[in-house]
């Protein structure tokens, strides 16, 4: 594809945009009707902005779900602790919750306008952002178009492309140059997705570290922790942590043989989407498991199978409540979950085949023996009757996480240092330009 068909493309995007409007409200709307939109902020996805824009400067910074919000995180305190004023968008109500409890002064959340030409300039045309940063892999060609022709520079921290996208994006030819080409900077998470970036087009690439590793861990409710565990008492427990549709079949079958083996034996489940939290309930009764849901206000009983972790926020407690985990979205082609969460709370990890969006950090782990690999559910079983069998060898795979995680701290200094430049001066908390 030459450059011109490349801009030809793009334009070709930006008009069916303009004709698929009606087509993409009712996708929203039916998204609210699932529980996927706020309907109180419907306006925001579509560029209507819900709050007054601060005066002075303005940096705009997009994590596209909870796992990029909470890798942002730290980044956006550092951005209001030295006097930027922030706003920060997400895509879904998740991650608009975590953004509600965690932001810190100085910055204030908005949903982000679907990628269509006319909503992204109505917010552009309101925010005015003298800096636009994006979060991992978040490639929008009408966002990406319209910065450019505003001369607002964009910069991807924590940037990732895993190998398969890349040879997804390198045979649309010059279509990646076009929109990579448009990037100032891109701030990787490894020297891999650093040379893939390259390769896609950005012109400007240094391989900084993974954000998520400067994350604190997890935080969780000290008397709500005690319930819990009280309620669970001496029980074999593990936990199915971020499943997909898919992975609670497979769950709910290595429950049904353990617990014929192993007496008491307890599993927690935590669904990627907590929204699914209902329809996963009816799957795993209509299984034959007895289940509790922490959603309705159930504690986990003497005769319950599953316990089921679908609310927002509580990972923090739940990986706290049993000493092994599998990760999900790797028994189903999902790329993988984060393993970072569960080593930094000293839980040993069970992962499936399927970790491309995290495949430098699982390799370090597994060469590490901080984690295993586990290729399906008798691996899965296998792997959880050894743990039984081996408490202390469970122990000692958490340990070999934990240090793989700690040895690669630093992508939060490196970032901030990398972005000295694009941000202006520096005036502290005390001359902090958004003042609530």
């Amino acid at each position: 594809m030459s450059d011109a068909l490349a801009g030809l493309a793009l334009a070709v995007y930006r008009g069916a945009g303009r004709l698929a409007l009606p087509v993409v409200d009712l996708v929203l709307k039916a998204r609210e009707r699932a529980g996927k939109e706020d309907p109180a902020r419907r306006g925001e996805r579509r560029g209507r902005p819900g709050l007054a824009r601060p005066e002075g400067r303005l940096v705009w910074v997009h994590a596209a779900s909870v796992g990029e919000t909470l890798a942002v995180m730290g980044l956006v305190e550092r951005l209001t602790g030295r006097g930027e004023a922030v706003l920060l968008t997400t895509g879904t109500v998740t991650s608009a919750a975590v953004a509600a409890a965690r932001l810190p002064r100085g910055a204030r959340h908005q949903y982000v306008p679907v990628d269509l030409a006319p909503w992204i300039g109505r917010f552009l045309d309101h925010w005015r952002p003298d800096l636009a940063i994006f979060v991992e892999s978040e490639i929008w060609p009408a966002t990406i178009r319209a910065l450019a022709d505003r001369s607002i520079p964009q910069v991807v921290v924590n940037a990732r492309v895993s190998e398969r996208s890349a040879r997804r994006w390198l045979r649309l030819d010059g279509l990646p140059h076009a929109l990579f080409g448009r990037i100032a900077l891109a701030l990787a998470q490894s020297d891999g997705d650093a040379a893939r970036l390259g390769s896609l087009g950005a012109p400007r690439v240094e391989a900084v570290g993974n954000l998520k590793l400067d994350g604190r861990p997890l935080e969780a409710d000290g008397g709500e922790l005690a319930r819990i565990a009280t309620a669970i008492g001496d029980r074999p427990t593990w936990i199915a942590a971020s499943t997909h549709a898919g992975e609670e079949l497979i769950v709910a079958a290595a429950h049904d043989r353990l617990k014929r083996r192993i007496p008491g034996f307890l599993t927690i489940l935590a669904p990627r989407h907590p929204q699914r939290g209902d329809e996963v309930r009816a799957l795993l009764a209509d299984a034959g498991l007895t289940v509790a849901s922490r959603s309705r206000g159930e504690m986990p009983g003497s005769t319950t199978d599953v316990y089921l972790a679908d609310t927002i926020g509580e990972m923090g407690l739940i990986y706290r409540l049993a000493p092994i985990a599998f990760v999900g979205g790797s028994l189903v082609g999902r790329g993988g979950q984060n393993p970072i969460e569960p080593a930094r709370l000293d839980v040993a990890v069970l992962h499936g085949p399927h970790v491309h969006n995290f495949a430098d950090l699982y390799r370090e782990l597994d060469e590490a023996g901080g984690a295993q690999s586990v290729a399906d559910l008798d691996a899965l079983v296998a792997a959880l009757e050894d743990a039984r069998r081996d408490p202390a060898g469970v122990a000692a795979t958490a340990v070999r996480a934990r240090a793989v995680v700690d040895r690669s701290t630093g992508a939060l200094d490196r970032t901030m240092a990398a972005l000295v430049p694009w941000l202006g001066e520096e005036t502290g908390e005390d001359g902090a330009r958004w003042v609530d």
